[in-house]
């Protein structure tokens, strides 16, 4: 008989395992440990406001660069296509029914050497973020703005009398575009506006402007004040509108000398600083019930009137 030690075999330890005993390799320990501050709701990927900074990411470091632009739409287009402006693509969706506009928009497409090209539905609702297209997309180059030096030295090359716009706190692209074309159509040498917080040329301004963006510059400014400080170094009077001013369109000569023709907002008016600068605040006489034009509008009347004084003068 086997003879065992201690009291009734409690020395012995039974078991069934094989081998040496294994602990847990610290995985308990590592568990009770905190995991840190929870994340900003912007910093967890699959937060909404993490998907609202990246977007916001994307549009500020796209800022200041040049991006194409797609108009959708048959009736867009071809108005786009009748204001003359600048293409690079034609799409057009496989198995999209046609029609009169369609058919013109590919026959003027043609006609300007502009590429056409046929996709899937799916694509061009990718492009478009939708499906309210109608199967037909124009892709649009960024517009190439002047530098304001560059006009200056232009008029002076060409020994005129300069004659400018700057728009201050102009965010309606058809604002833009019809001072584009009142400036083109009274002899005006080019508009500047200020790089943020100001519409710019897209397809909405080209068509407003009837094609003349094609022909009159356009200039961005990073600091109006400072422009307008550079063209009175040049010999230019600046002349702010704004209701209450001490001149009046009925009793200002801007037919003599280079002018500049500053104008705001509706809204707004024109920017502190800017208005500070200016050497000239000049109204426009309208009835009494009247309180305000459009920017575009008090721009093309104050373009008409010194166009018309350079003309007699």
């Amino acid at each position: 008989m086997a003879r065992t030690h201690g009291r009734g075999g409690a020395g012995i330890r039974k078991t069934n395992k094989k081998g040496a005993t294994k602990g847990s390799g610290a995985v308990r320990r590592r568990g009770l440990k905190g995991k840190g501050p929870t994340p900003k709701a912007e910093d967890r990927v699959y937060h909404q406001k993490h998907k609202a900074k990246q977007r916001r990411e994307r549009s500020n470091s796209g800022r200041h660069e040049a991006t194409t632009e797609l108009v959708v739409g048959r009736n867009p287009v071809v108005e786009c296509l009748n204001a003359k402006v600048p293409a690079s693509m034609l799409f057009v969706v496989a198995g999209t029914g046609s029609d009169e506009r369609l058919t013109q928009a590919v026959q003027m497409a043609n006609s300007r050497g502009i590429p056409i090209t046929e996709l899937p539905r799916h694509e061009m609702d990718v492009k478009t973020g939708n499906g309210m297209h109608q199967g037909i997309g124009l892709q649009i180059p960024p517009f190439k703005y002047a530098e304001v030096e560059g006009l200056l030295a232009d008029v002076q090359q060409r020994n005129e009398t300069g004659m400018f716009v700057i728009l201050d706190n102009i965010t309606d692209p058809r604002n833009l575009g019809a001072v584009i074309r009142s400036a083109a159509a009274f002899g005006g040498h080019g508009v500047i506006i200020p790089e943020r917080r100001s519409a710019s040329v897209t397809a909405v301004a080209w068509r407003t402007s009837a094609g003349t963006a094609a022909q009159l510059p356009v200039a961005r400014a990073t600091n109006l004040t400072r422009t307008v400080k550079e063209f009175q170094k040049n010999g230019y009077q600046v002349v702010g509108l704004e209701a209450g001013g001490e001149h009046t369109l009925d009793t200002y000569d801007g037919g003599t000398d280079p002018v500049v023709i500053v104008v705001g907002s509706e809204g707004k008016g024109i920017s502190r600083l800017v208005r500070e600068n200016c050497d000239v605040l000049m109204s426009i006489p309208t009835v009494g019930w009247v309180e305000s034009l459009n920017a575009s509008v008090a721009a093309g009347a104050v373009l008409s009137e010194f166009a018309r004084q350079r003309r007699v003068g």
